[in-house]
C-alpha cells in the first residue's frame, strides 16, 4: 500500500529548536512519521535569505538536526536531510519562479514582516515562498505540518501547483497544512508567536530547568493583576496560554479557577508551568546529551537522508522538465 507523502522543513536560524517549533511543527512530524511517507529537512537555503554569519551556519545546521533527532524523529521511519545537499531544491525553485508574479510575492505577509524587522529586501527573501513551494512540490507532498504563521505559504504553494498543472498537465498534488494543537505558541513577551529572532521570546527545548524558570519569571501575564490579591483573567495571560498547551487539561482548568479567585499569584502560576515544561522535556534533554557526544552519527543520518531523498527529487525533476519542454526529443 502506497502511503501519502509528507514534507516539512525547519530553518537553522537560531541555536536550536524552541517550544514554538516543537508544538507547532515537530509534534506534527512525530505524529505523521508512523503513518505517512515522510521527508523532513533542515532548510539552510532559507536561512541565507536574510543577513547571517557564515561561520555559524554549519554549526546551527548540525545542532538543529541533532535536536530534531532528540525530539523523536526516527531516521528508520522517515528521511531527515539538509536542503542544500539535494540540489534539485534550487533547480525546482528556479523553474517555479518563472510562473510566479513579483507582485504576489511582495504582498505575502511574511516578506513584509521580515523586511520591516531586518531592513533587508534581497531577491532571496522575495523568492522565499517560491523556494518553500519547491521544497514541498519536489516530493509531491500532500501534507505539510506547519505552524499557523506559515499557512499563507501553504496556500501560495497550492496556487503554484494549480498554475503549473493548468499549463503543463497534472504533475503536482495540492498540499494540505497539518496543524497541531500548538499551531500558534505565544511569545513570552506577549507579542505574537515565539520567534528565534526576537530577544526574550522563546523557551529553547535545550534550556535547563533553572534557565527555563528564569525566562518564565520575566514572561508577560495579565496586565490587570497589579497585586497578588487582584483576581486575574487567564484569557489575557501569555503564561496561561502556555499552560493550555503544556499542562494536563484538568490541572489547567484548576489553575484558571485559582487565578480568577486570586488563590494563586503569577509567581505560583509560572512555577507550576516551569515544572510541567521541564518534566515534559526531560527525555529530550537526555537524548540530546547522548547525541551531542557523537556528532558523526548525526552527520551519517543526514548523508543517508540526502542519498534517499535525491532519487525522489530527481524523478520529479525529470517529470517537470519533460512537461515544460526542457527535454530534447
Amino acid at each position: 500500500m502506497v502511503r501519502s507523502r509528507v514534507f516539512s522543513g525547519i530553518q537553522p536560524s537560531g541555536d536550536g529548536l524552541h517550544l514554538g517549533n516543537y508544538l507547532g511543527a515537530v509534534a506534527g512530524m512525530l505524529d505523521l512519521q508512523n503513518t505517512h511517507d515522510c521527508v523532513f529537512s533542515v532548510v539552510d537555503y532559507h536561512a541565507i535569505t536574510v543577513p547571517y554569519h557564515p561561520s555559524q551556519l554549519s554549526r546551527r545546521v548540525l545542532n538543529l538536526a541533532t535536536e530534531m533527532l532528540a525530539a523523536g524523529l526516527d531516521p528508520q521511519r522517515s528521511i531527515l536531510m539538509v536542503q542544500s545537499h539535494v540540489p534539485e531544491h534550487a533547480e525546482m525553485s528556479r523553474l517555479l519562479g518563472c510562473l510566479t508574479s513579483v507582485n504576489k510575492l511582495r504582498h505575502l505577509p511574511t516578506y513584509k514582516a521580515k523586511v520591516a524587522r531586518t531592513g533587508h529586501a534581497g531577491l532571496g527573501l522575495l523568492c522565499y515562498p517560491v523556494l518553500m513551494a519547491a521544497d514541498i512540490l519536489l516530493y509531491k507532498a500532500e501534507t505539510v505540518p506547519v505552524g499557523e504563521d506559515q499557512l499563507p505559504h501553504i496556500e501560495f504553494t497550492r496556487e503554484v501547483a494549480r498554475a503549473f498543472n493548468r499549463r503543463f498537465g497534472d504533475v503536482f498534488p495540492e498540499p494540505q497544512a497539518y496543524l497541531t494543537s500548538g499551531a500558534l505558541v505565544p511569545s513570552l513577551n506577549g507579542q505574537g508567536a515565539m520567534a528565534k529572532s526576537v530577544p526574550g521570546s522563546c523557551i529553547a527545548l535545550s534550556d535547563e530547568p533553572d534557565v527555563l524558570r528564569d525566562k518564565l519569571a520575566r514572561a508577560v501575564t495579565d496586565p490587570a493583576r497589579m497585586r497578588r490579591e487582584d483576581p486575574g483573567d487567564p484569557t489575557r495571560c501569555t503564561v496561561f496560554a502556555l499552560h493550555e498547551l503544556c499542562t494536563p487539561p484538568e490541572k489547567s482548568a484548576d489553575i484558571a479557577k485559582d487565578c480568577r479567585t486570586a488563590y494563586i499569584g503569577c509567581v505560583d502560576c509560572k512555577e507550576i508551568l516551569a515544572g510541567e515544561i521541564s518534566e515534559s522535556l526531560s527525555d529530550f534533554r537526555r537524548r540530546l546529551g547522548e547525541l551531542t557526544t557523537d556528532p558523526s552519527a548525526v552527520m551519517d543520518v543526514l548523508r543517508d537522508g540526502a542519498r534517499r531523498a535525491r532519487p525522489l527529487a530527481q524523478a520529479t525533476m525529470a517529470e517537470v522538465k519533460a512537461a515544460m519542454g526542457l527535454v530534447l526529443r
